[in-house]
């Protein structure tokens, strides 16, 4: 049996989770939607690590709806955790906004400038944006607004009238205090945890307890000054009455927790609280959640507390940038999907997360490495046309381009991302240049317009013009390099030549890649289309070092045919003619 689940998951882990989550929801709520949640700390720009913990329940949930089931995708927008701290690199932003901390984010105000009301509503803004692009279907949820409302005040009062159980829970977990009165492990482990973990709704609480006065899992926001810095000192069951003081201005309240909406439960609390208010069936959680004590283990027991079962839940590892460490999002310049989606399509982010089971950890190039992608993508696209493809491939292709509702918008003619990224670094976007270069790429198909290869023709200018360095971007010499012309011997003059004969006859992509590759074979004596030699790569090398160097003024570049087509046969001439 084992080795039966994991050949299935190696063949396709969402239809594997599907099964599952399908069969306990059954067990569980038998004739209900099944219903599964992510959860989103609007606390800085949203990263492409928080993404997975949107697009792996979304897989699944789709998988489900292609099924016929009614499923439901939560997304709750923790928007009701405490401000941290102040990030780092974020625009409009200084600080003074280390004022706010403490505060709710729905109450710190948005960085200078944004359109939006508040913090949260500012950073949620691009992330909705981005899901929708994705075609990613789901039921929001604002933590403020349940709590505010007083939506979960059963579950409050649930827990407060329970706290000897839940810290009883806790305590087993809680690292005992070392000779000396230090904590140093649990302090580690504990930093560690909250900054990994912060965005994916593992907001910095503590949880709850209390050196005095007995322990309490819930945490009002000052009267006063709006803040968190509170600790709860009295509480009755039966009135409900609920004094506290904050320690940051010494305000006490004493309030009726039965009405009393400026507050929310602690982390390790709130979360089990809503899977079994919400009757989560799958929800995954980061690899910061899998440790010892972690919210995800402890809420696995506190859940029953509130008459709940823990959602089926999968560890999702972290998701890296080519090029970049880990991601937090606390830290200013972390790409985020509406970032990703500025250079590459939803298709290709899709089939980034659906390709690899979620156990897995992966990178998303924003560097030259997204060119090899695009290239595996098309690659693939082509076997799903002819038919050869894996079925586990054809698996993710298929959740990558369409969801049970609707095929994604796509390109309507998929050009290289390589070749369309070379011609716009080229022509420096110049649309009447472009389209003549593409349309020169296969004379027995030509373009008749732009929109032909839109959006990825944009994506790759995105690309472009935001992600590679200016040192490395093409700029095509104006003159030619008298100098360097002058100095070929008669093997360096008679290859420039042999190449401006054939450039007429070869004036397509597949005919100069044909005629850069056969002139140095040529000049070895040999037949345009004989097989290469060692010998003859290293030619090669130098006739394409040659080339670049007239006319680029490096020895490196676009490829060759695409750079040649770009150019154009007449300047081509001009800077080539020895």
């Amino acid at each position: 049996m084992a080795q039966s689940a994991q050949s299935s998951t190696e063949t396709d882990w969402v239809s594997r989770f599907a099964d599952e989550v399908i069969a306990e929801a059954e067990r569980r709520a038998p004739g209900k939607a099944v219903v599964v949640a992510s959860g989103l700390s609007p606390s800085g720009p949203i990263h492409l690590g928080n993404l997975r913990e949107v697009m792996t329940p979304h897989l699944v949930a789709d998988e489900i709806r292609r099924r016929g089931f009614e499923v439901r995708h939560l997304i709750s927008w923790d928007d009701y955790d405490r401000y941290r701290k102040v990030p780092a690199g974020i625009p409009g932003i200084d600080e003074s906004w280390a004022q706010h901390i403490g505060k709710p984010l729905t109450s710190v105000p948005a960085p200078a400038g944004s359109a939006y009301p508040n913090w949260a509503e500012h950073f949620k803004a691009a992330m909705v944006e981005a899901l929708a692009e994705l075609g990613v279907e789901y039921d929001p949820i604002s933590q403020t607004e349940q709590y505010t409302t007083g939506v979960y005040r059963e579950q409050v009062l649930h827990a407060m009238k329970h706290r000897g159980d839940i810290d009883a829970v806790l305590d087993q977990y809680r690292t005992k205090q070392k000779p000396g009165g230090k904590k140093p492990q649990q302090k580690q482990v504990d930093e560690a945890e909250l900054e990994a973990a912060e965005g994916s709704g593992a907001a910095a609480e503590d949880d709850g307890s209390s050196a005095e006065g007995g322990y309490f899992p819930y945490k009002p926001y000052c009267g006063q000054c709006g803040k968190d810095f509170t600790k709860v000192t009295a509480y009755d069951d039966e009135t409900t009455e609920l004094t506290y003081v904050c320690t940051e201005d010494e305000f006490t309240e004493t309030v009726a927790l039965s009405e009393f909406n400026r507050g929310k439960l602690v982390w390790k609390v709130d979360w089990p609280m809503r899977w079994a208010f919400e009757g989560v069936i799958f929800e995954p959680s980061g690899v910061d959640h899998s440790s010892p004590g972690s919210s995800f283990q402890v809420g696995g027991q506190i859940v029953h507390i509130f008459g709940g079962e823990q959602p089926i839940g999968p560890m999702y590892a972290f998701v890296g940038i080519s090029g970049m460490a880990k991601m937090s999002s606390s830290k200013g310049g972390v790409p985020t999907a509406s970032d990703a989606l500025k250079i590459m399509e939803p298709q290709l982010l899709r089939w980034l997360y659906a390709r690899r089971r979620p156990n897995q950890s992966f990178k998303i190039a924003f560097d030259q490495e997204i060119q090899r992608l695009y290239d595996e993508w098309d690659k693939l696209e082509a076997k799903v046309a002819d038919g050869s493809v894996l079925p586990a491939d054809a698996a993710a292709h298929a959740r990558a381009v369409r969801v049970a509702s609707h095929d994604l918008p796509r390109t309507p003619r998929p050009l290289p991302y390589r070749t369309l990224a070379s011609v716009v670094d080229i022509t420096a976007g110049h649309d009447e240049q472009t389209l003549r270069i593409l349309t020169d790429l296969d004379p027995t198909q030509p373009l008749t317009s732009l929109e032909e290869v839109r959006p990825r023709l944009d994506r790759a200018e995105n690309w472009i013009t935001t992600q590679v360095p200016a040192d490395q971007r093409t700029l095509v010499r104006e003159d030619a390099d008298a100098e360097l012309l002058s100095s070929l011997d008669d093997a360096g003059r008679e290859s420039l030549r042999l190449l401006l004969e054939g450039l007429d006859s070869h004036w397509s992509l597949d005919g100069l890649t044909t005629l850069v590759y056969g002139v140095p074979k040529v000049m070895a004596g040999l037949e345009p289309d004989a097989k290469p030699t060692p010998e003859l790569k290293v030619a090669q090398r130098e006739f394409f070092a040659l080339l670049y160097r007239l006319l680029v003024t490096r020895e490196t570049g676009p490829r060759l045919p695409t750079l040649l087509l770009a150019v154009g046969a007449d300047r081509v001439r001009k800077l080539l003619a020895a």
